[in-house]
């Protein structure tokens, strides 16, 4: 019988044997345990990295405060006086007083009104109320006082006009406006080519106790087709 060669006998290996950790299977209370953990542990890094921004952006914002701190160092304040202004708040409007205002201007003026006291002149506007002396109409007509106002009837219906001059009177009044100018037009665009508004301008005028005096303007201020009024001081 021949014997064995002994270098083809194959001694039993001593190495330990490794072992596939993915073939264990576990359970899923351990698996469960090994996902938290590894969940906290990614956490705690995340939680770690912010807190270094934070600290990170507090010493930046430090630094830009320390700066700003040694640039204004030797800044002294300004001592200005600033005067307390109280704050203030428009009035309120009184539209009703206001409407029933323009109901009145428009009331003032009538055109069923008849003047007696006019100056006979033809077609020509001339007025002077009663017991004014002559000389402030001869004054208006030689262009004495500066006009200091004046207002366009062109365009308007009778209705449209009468309020505007009440309104327009009105305001010089306020204003202490003294000579104005209205110029009602000659009528060439009217139906019957007549000078509607002037007549009824007359009528409006010598209304209004504000009214001391008005005559035809001159020829370069309107001529026939405008008349210049003297108010009350």
């Amino acid at each position: 019988m021949a014997k064995p060669n002994p270098s083809s006998i194959k001694s039993p290996s001593l190495a330990p044997k490794k072992i596939a950790l993915n073939t264990i299977p576990l359970s899923k209370a351990q698996a469960k345990a090994i996902k938290t953990e590894l969940e906290q542990a990614n956490q705690a890094k995340l939680d770690a990295l912010k807190n270094q921004q934070e600290i990170n952006k507090i010493s930046a914002e430090e630094q830009e405060k320390n700066l700003f701190l040694e640039a204004v160092k030797n800044a002294r304040p300004l001592n200005i006086d600033v005067p307390f202004t109280e704050k203030t708040f428009p009035k309120p409007v009184a539209k009703q007083f206001i409407r029933d205002e323009k109901q009145a201007l428009r009331d003032s003026l009538s055109d069923d009104f008849y003047p007696a006291h006019e100056l006979e002149s033809g077609e020509e506007l001339l007025y002077l109320r009663t017991g004014q002396s002559p000389s402030i109409l001869s004054k208006l007509r030689r262009g004495f006082w500066v006009v200091q106002a004046q207002i366009d009837l062109h365009g308007l219906i009778s209705d449209e006009a009468r309020e505007y001059v009440a309104e327009f009177l009105s305001s010089c009044k306020k204003r202490n406006i003294r000579c104005v100018r209205i110029v009602h037009g000659k009528g060439l665009g009217s139906r019957n080519r007549e000078p509607v508004l002037k007549h009824k301008l007359r009528n409006w005028l010598i209304q209004k106790d504000e009214v001391i005096a008005y005559a035809q303007a001159k020829p370069e201020d309107g001529g026939s087709g405008a008349v210049i009024v003297l108010l009350k001081a």
